[in-house]
């Protein structure tokens, strides 16, 4: 397994020399390029994610098992257009084109890529030729695969045999054994692809003769050396926020240095129902010291009067960076502050200047960067699946492992349209509380992003025993999504939204209606503020 850092620009560092093996992706600007790293990660083999204009020589300094090209949403023959680096060849490299990434290749190798009669997006049948080759050869002679593309190869370059066509792409698969070039059209990385997997399992281990040990047991191995080294015997302190990039960040580094680590929690009192509980809980039983911070009052003192939910953020920010900093300054040979920075937040710090634009933000920690430690990040080259798998192995309680994102500003930016009182909290956590236990039940909770309550800060009529009410109403968010970059609502079952919204009526004072947000992102976000 690699961990390759990646400087403030977003240029990849050389790795470490003891380190063993990894594939790259080169990415051109594709929707699904971090799922390409995400799957060859699962089938075992570390990938990392750099710009297509990497320069050939930083490739080479990294010795990688392999590259693979990603999609992107250009066409080849556009001005402008991202072209595959020659100079790549004489790495002597094998590679696997993805869409984009195979027009490029053979454009580049003297094949033809023409604009097809119509494009091919979604389900696609698949027919293998020539016995489907080495890449494909032993898989089923006609299947299913995913298309996302307008253009298509209609001739392979010299050198090159045909291995699969779909009725839209004359050439759906190709490669040259000998040079260790190989082209999908499709894309194995998405579900939709049932033997994506196989191909590019088949491309790792059988053309780039990689060994499958990426592993959360490895990752934990490999960090905790990397801490230690790095840490020597300073203390270290983590601002623990109750999620579970903060909580595995701090159960790495505690594996690494023990009782040199104190965690500072910060309590604002926005939280859902009991979970500072459950995190104090948590990291007693591991024997991590913990400086448990009881602000709420001073932060609704702070929010009082404030509606505008920019003013929230900024507020809520503030004052946790003045919390953190007190903590802090009492532990004055602390020079070292572990943040949960994931590798999703890395690549969306750096990107690529190739892809279209689908997230224009991501969501960092909130500590100032003129706090003076050095930065501990052992999950810096983690997605969040792969985050939750180092979780379990380290023993997190699954309900802190599974917990779903939760915004920074808590429940303080889920009221909206008014202040935040400590009513106004009470009553939001009592039905938020409901839908989860609710969703819990049903067994749908994992399935999920997010679920969560609303409390719009309006009141509405309503009937309740004898006589008129004149009370708030809750709205159910619940949204499924990969990524947080997209997401679409789900289809909650009705019988599962009559009962939720059954007992918050029931159960929850001052609450006389339940609505139910059915918007996706875009154009909606997936919060209300």
């Amino acid at each position: 397994m690699l961990e390759s850092p990646t400087t403030e620009a977003g240029a990849p560092s050389a790795p470490a020399p003891e380190l063993a093996e990894e594939v790259l992706v080169l990415d051109f600007g594709g929707q699904y390029s971090q799922l390409i790293a995400r799957r060859i990660r699962e089938c075992g083999v570390f990938a990392e994610l750099l710009p297509a204009n990497t320069a050939p020589a930083v490739i080479r300094d990294r010795k990688p098992k392999g590259l693979v090209l990603s999609g992107g949403p250009a066409s080849v023959y556009e001005e402008g257009a991202p072209r595959f680096p020659m100079e790549l060849l004489d790495l002597d490299v094998p590679m696997l084109g993805i869409c984009y990434g195979m027009q490029a290749m053979v454009q580049a190798l003297g094949g033809k890529v023409e604009a097809a009669e119509a494009g091919e997006f979604g389900r696609t049948d698949l027919t293998l030729t020539n016995g489907g080759g080495r890449l494909l050869g032993e898989l089923p002679e006609e299947q299913h695969c995913w298309m996302s593309h307008r253009d298509a190869v209609f001739e392979p370059p010299q050198g090159f045999s045909a291995l699969a066509s779909t009725p839209g792409s004359p050439v759906a698969a190709c490669e040259d054994p000998d040079r260790g070039l190989y082209g999908i059209q499709f894309h194995p990385e998405v579900v939709h692809t049932p033997y994506g997997t196989e191909v590019l399992t088949r491309f790792l281990r059988d053309v780039a003769g990689c060994e499958q040990k990426w592993s959360p047991r490895s990752v934990i191995a490999e960090q905790v050396g990397k801490v230690q080294s790095q840490v020597g015997e300073g203390r270290v302190i983590c601002g623990l926020s109750g999620g579970v990039d903060s909580s595995v960040a701090a159960l790495l580094v505690h594996r690494a240095v023990g009782e040199r680590l104190t965690c500072v929690f910060v309590d604002h009192g926005l939280m859902r129902l009991n979970e500072a509980e459950q995190v104090v809980e948590a990291f007693e039983q591991f024997g991590i010291p913990l400086v448990h911070v009881d602000a709420e009052e001073r932060f609704l003192a702070k929010l009082a009067g404030v509606d505008d939910p920019e003013r929230k953020r900024k507020i809520i920010g503030e004052e946790f960076i003045r919390v953190f900093e007190e903590e802090a300054a009492k532990l004055e040979d602390a020079r070292y502050l572990v943040q949960g920075t994931l590798y999703s937040d890395v690549i969306e710090s750096g990107g690529s200047d190739h892809a279209a634009t689908i997230k224009s933000h991501h969501n960092v920690g909130g500590l100032p960067e003129d706090l003076d430690f050095e930065l501990v990040e052992p999950l810096r080259m983690l997605f969040k699946d792969e985050v939750r798998a180092v979780g379990t192995e380290l023993g997190l309680p699954e309900r802190l492992v599974w917990r779903q994102p939760f915004p920074g500003p808590g429940l303080g930016i889920r009221i909206v349209g008014g202040e935040v009182t400590k009513e106004r909290l009470d009553i939001l956590r009592a039905a938020d509380a409901i839908l989860q236990e609710e969703i819990r039940a049903a067994g749908l909770y994992k399935q999920l992003w997010q679920s969560f309550c609303v409390l719009p800060v309006v009141r509405s009529v309503g009937v309740q025993g004898d006589g008129r009410t004149y009370a708030y109403p809750i709205v159910i968010r619940a949204v499924t999504s990969e990524d947080a970059m997209t997401a679409d609502w789900a289809r909650l079952p009705y019988d599962l939204l009559e009962r939720v919204s059954n007992r918050i009526i029931n159960e929850v004072r001052d609450v006389n209606r339940v609505a139910l947000d059915i918007s996706s992102k875009p154009p909606a976000t997936i919060e209300w503020e």
